[in-house]
């Protein structure tokens, strides 16, 4: 489902260069649910954003779901990920003036469909993060773990193949960070979403498929 192969990222300013990832080369299945560890600063989110088309490589070549992507236009590196792939991030990224369910319905706004069947997407991704009764409530009005369930909702709204999870229990104690996993286990089980997921808890890492740890922006495992 998404192939990295030599992938470098520099970044560069007048007087600076700094190495952010070197020779990544990674596949990763269809159905797979896989983990990325490493120390702060090593080249975890840079890599989540490379596969999530948000940041290109400086060099190497990157394919999801058999499609070419380095040479795509930005308009059609937007329609891409706006059918492919569905993003949690650690701080949830949700819009305090707008309730629950326009929250979620946002990705569906850039995709030809009508207001109904974005209310009806909404509400079953809702359901699915037992978050029915929520509809209506602003983010200000709800916990950190029911904001992320929340920003789940808006990932999977528009049935994406995959699903790229940076520190999505990051800022959640632990027994919330496990209901969170849980949900994320089960799409993985049930829908069959590919899934990767940036983190920094061991135990949360020993539940999925497999794992790969960087280190200097070096893949180490």
């Amino acid at each position: 489902m998404i192939r990295l192969q030599d992938i470098e990222k520099v970044y560069r300013t007048d007087t600076v260069e700094t190495l952010a990832l070197s020779s990544i080369s990674l596949d990763i299945a269809k159905g797979e649910f896989l983990s990325i560890m490493g120390p702060s600063g090593c080249g975890k989110s840079t890599l989540l954003n490379i596969m999530g088309l948000l940041d290109a490589p400086t060099k190497g070549d990157i394919r999801i779901d058999d499609q070419k992507t380095v040479r795509l236009s930005d308009k059609q590196l937007a329609q891409f990920r706006n059918k492919k792939l569905g993003f949690i991030f650690q701080s949830y990224h949700l819009i305090n003036d707008l309730k629950v369910l326009d929250n979620v319905e946002l990705p569906m706004l850039y995709r030809s469909s009508t207001a109904k069947e974005r209310t009806q997407l909404a509400t079953e991704a809702l359901r699915k993060v037992g978050l029915s009764n929520r509809v209506k409530h602003f983010p200000a009005q709800l916990s950190g773990g029911q904001k992320q369930r929340v920003a789940i909702a808006r990932a999977i709204v528009g049935k994406p193949e995959i699903i790229l999870a940076d520190e999505p229990t990051g800022n959640l104690d632990s027994a919330m960070g496990n209901e969170i996993m849980d949900i994320l286990l089960q799409l993985n089980k049930t829908e069959g979403t590919t899934i990767v997921m940036v983190t920094h808890d061991e135990n949360m890492a020993r539940k999925t498929h497999r794992l790969v740890r960087l280190f200097d922006g070096s893949q180490v495992q």
